[in-house]
């Protein structure tokens, strides 16, 4: 195994007492066991989660917080004893700056209530940035937890020429190390046998005894505050399970540990730790620097010990990429060209089984009509739950190869390049490059985009960034602009290789784009103004990823789209069916039954009989969908979106998307389709079709390249996604914020499409 010059000792010897920790026991058989996974950032740690539970984990988030918990059984523990693994979120120290960070934190500490005590602590350790990691290890390791260090990335190590002694460093560290390469499941065996017979052997977490390993040493004056302060802790907190004085030297060093803890301390600890602070001044002690300096020089020293350096570095495989993916021209085009590769392959890829979808549609729908008496509920699975269903469905497959691409820019490496390059972009309107990684993540979902905003420490910028992150064309807005360019936009080629309908499509992601960029410099120049912040941010090494983690998180993103059709669009589509088919309006019903007697008694030729039928037909559905509640509510709302070349049927649309963006499709699927006798489908094809169809009382066309250009752009802006105010709600804790957010975008929205329409039709197209 490369990196390695000495095996560390053997995983599965028999563990007793170690380090002072007592209370080892044989586990209960039933009893769950804990273990907390942590690491910094880009180590590993979610890969090393994904082998140990091997792709089954729960996800949700922490209650009272929006920070993801992920949780998974351990794989190859012995049947009769459960061991679940708890993926912490990645935090550099156990100093929060980010609520993320600061979630870590409390479960170490066991401030956080769902969580049961951790029974062991694997910390991940990136082996080819030894220093930065260890400084996280080094502070769990004092809490007195039982503690086993995955060193991962050995193969990064060893490509920038460093060989890191495995056994010297669990010696130095006074726990166990193994040595590993997650991305090739190399050291994972080790490391599962080593939790499970740790786990097993342990019953609870007791205090460490006073031998626990430190790595601080401190003037006599500062450790003397440090267990006075100890004392006072586990008098206040008797059944803590971690080590007190850990805890006393970073309430006592660190302004962040206690600022955002300070309610869980009663005012007499919080009281000490003043007194205490203003004794180290007294005798000039910076009590501020003095943890960091005292710590960051044991680890300069251990890792001085287990290292094995080159005189000069080495060039690695990920520099020489970065001479090319990060240049500031070369870059920026390869970035362009891979968004270009991505949207052109969503068309293209997913073709295939959109169709094979739209056929089972086809067969269910008239298969119910075919199977079913003729009548309301017939009427409503037929155009109500399978029309307005499936035509949201169909899209499923283009919605599976966007989380595709976005997991794979992910577990390679090239999301942070990517936030590296339009930093440069980004400083220009005053945001931190890290709001790119929240703004890329809302093409797929702006809620998790908006949540991913927690790791920008100002509360200024990542109030900006939530308030455009919707701005990004998000999944739901992608069946509406399949729907409207596969009926108004040519198929054509561009310089014989590109497709129009591609390059249409991304032209309105990236007019997101742009607005987002303007609205950011505007609330940066106005309502959040403040300073351009300096962008400090590590580029992972490439990694080949693991296609079973990429496509698991594909489908579990894409699991939230098809309950979002089996739930939301469900309702609202039943929903629509009655509103788009009562009031029935008897008159109408017998004078086109008459109409039919009449015609089926003349004297006509099939053909034309059929022909008559048909048109009696259309014009009775246009007038029952007239007399409708929708119609009526469509009608009453002409007036507002007329000028922006929509007709009632649209606005009727547009009202229902509210709750749901790709809503829109499905309920033009049931406004074109109820009343039709010979219909009992509705897929992309046959509702791009009947779209294309759709004319004016004066015989022009509806959709046109021009109001199907004026209706995406109106999509690209209206914040049409109940869940996303909610979640924006959430974070910025007021109703203020998500009122504003709705209120410029809805503008935005009608005056860009506006805009579109009024301004094609000057110039003269159509």
């Amino acid at each position: 195994m490369p990196a390695i010059f000495s095996q560390p000792p053997d995983p599965l010897a028999p563990l007793g007492e170690r380090d002072g920790v007592r209370g080892f026991r044989k586990a209960s058989k039933l009893a769950m066991r804990y273990v907390g996974l942590a690491g910094n950032p880009n180590c590993g740690k979610t890969t090393v989660f994904n082998a140990l539970t091997g792709l089954r984990a729960k996800v949700g988030n922490y209650p009272g917080v929006t920070v993801e918990r992920k949780e998974g059984r351990l794989t190859g523990r012995p049947k009769n004893s459960p061991i679940a693994v708890l993926d912490l979120p990645g935090t550099y120290s156990l100093s929060p700056q980010s609520l993320d960070e600061q979630i870590s934190r409390d479960i170490l500490f066991h401030r956080v209530r769902e969580v049961p005590p951790l029974d062991l602590v694997v910390v991940v350790v990136d082996g080819s940035n030894l220093q930065r990691n260890l400084y996280l290890a080094t502070q769990i390791i004092e809490l007195g937890y039982p503690v086993v260090v995955a060193l991962n990335m050995i193969d990064v190590a060893a490509e920038h020429g460093h060989e890191i002694d495995a056994a010297g460093l669990s010696k130095q560290l006074g726990v166990p190390v193994v040595p590993m390469i997650a991305s090739k499941e190399q050291g994972l065996p080790e490391l599962r046998a080593l939790i499970i017979r740790t786990v097993l052997q342990q019953i609870d977490l007791v205090r460490p005894a006073a031998s626990q390993k430190q790595f601080c040493e401190f003037p006599p004056a500062f450790e003397a505050e440090v267990q006075r302060l100890s004392e006072l802790l586990k008098a206040k907190f008797p059944t803590a399970k971690f080590q007190a004085r850990s805890e006393a030297f970073l309430l006592l060093s660190d302004d962040r540990f206690r600022s955002s803890s300070a309610s869980h301390y009663p005012s007499a600890v919080l009281e000490e730790v003043t007194s205490a602070r203003q004794r180290l001044e007294r005798g000039q002690i910076d009590w501020r620097s003095i943890g960091i300096e005292t710590r960051y020089a044991a680890i300069a020293e251990i890792e001085r010990t287990v290292t094995k350096s080159p005189s000069h570095r080495r060039e690695s495989f990920s520099d020489k990429l970065d001479k090319v993916l990060t240049h500031r021209v070369w870059g920026v085009l390869i970035f362009l060209v891979l968004m270009l590769v991505i949207f052109q392959s969503i068309f293209t890829l997913a073709r295939t089984p959109m169709d094979w979808i739209e056929t089972g549609v086809d067969w269910l729908g008239a298969s119910t009509i075919r199977l079913m008496p003729p009548g309301a509920l017939t009427d409503l699975l037929a155009k109500g739950v399978i029309a307005g269903v499936g035509a949201v469905l169909v899209f499923l497959p283009q919605i599976c190869l966007l989380f595709l691409f976005i997991g794979l820019l992910e577990d390679t490496g090239y999301m942070s390049r990517a936030a590296f390059l339009m930093d440069r972009l980004m400083s220009k309107v005053g945001l931190h490059g890290k709001s790119f990684i929240p703004m890329l993540s809302s093409f797929a979902c702006a809620i998790p985009g908006i949540m991913a905003t927690r790791t920008i420490e100002s509360q200024k910028d990542r109030l900006a960034t939530i308030l455009i992150a919707p701005l990004m064309s998000c999944s739901a807005r992608l069946p509406v602009y399949t729907v409207l360019i596969a009926a108004c936009i040519p198929d054509k080629r561009v310089l014989g290789i590109l497709s129009l309908p591609a390059l249409t499509l991304l032209s309105m992601y990236l007019l997101g784009v742009m607005m987002a960029l303007l609205m950011a410099w505007l609330l940066k120049k106005t309502l959040l103004k403040g300073p351009t912040p300096m962008m400090i941010m590590e580029l992972p090494p490439y990694k080949r990823p693991l296609l079973g983690a990429v496509v698991r998180h594909m489908w579990d993103r894409s699991k939230l789209f098809i309950r979002r059709a089996g739930t939301i669009i469900l309702g609202i589509s039943i929903l629509l069916w009655a509103l788009a088919t009562y009031p029935k309006d008897k008159a109408l019903a017998a004078q086109s039954a008459a109409q039919r007697e009449q015609i089926q008694s003349a004297t006509l030729s099939q053909q034309d009989k059929q022909q008559r039928l048909a048109e009696i037909g259309k014009l009775e559905a246009g007038a029952k969908l007239r007399h409708s509640f929708a119609g009526r509510l469509g009608h009453f709302i002409e007036p507002a979106v007329q000028p922006l070349g929509f007709d009632w049927k649209i606005g009727v649309g547009i009202i229902a998307s509210f709750a749901s963006r790709e809503v829109f499709v499905s309920t033009m699927s049931l406004v074109y389709n109820v009343g039709e006798m010979d219909k009992s489908q509705t897929t992309t094809k046959t509702l791009s079709e009947i779209m294309r169809a759709q004319v004016r009382p004066d015989g022009t066309p509806v959709y046109t390249t021009l109001t199907a250009l004026a209706l995406m752009v109106f999509y690209v802006f209206a914040l049409q996604c109940v869940s996303t105010i909610a979640v924006v709600r959430r974070e910025t804790n007021s109703w203020k914020w998500p009122v504003f957010q709705w209120l410029y975008m809805g503008s935005l929205a009608w005056l860009m499409a506006f805009a579109v329409f009024q301004g094609g039709k000057l110039f003269g197209f159509r």
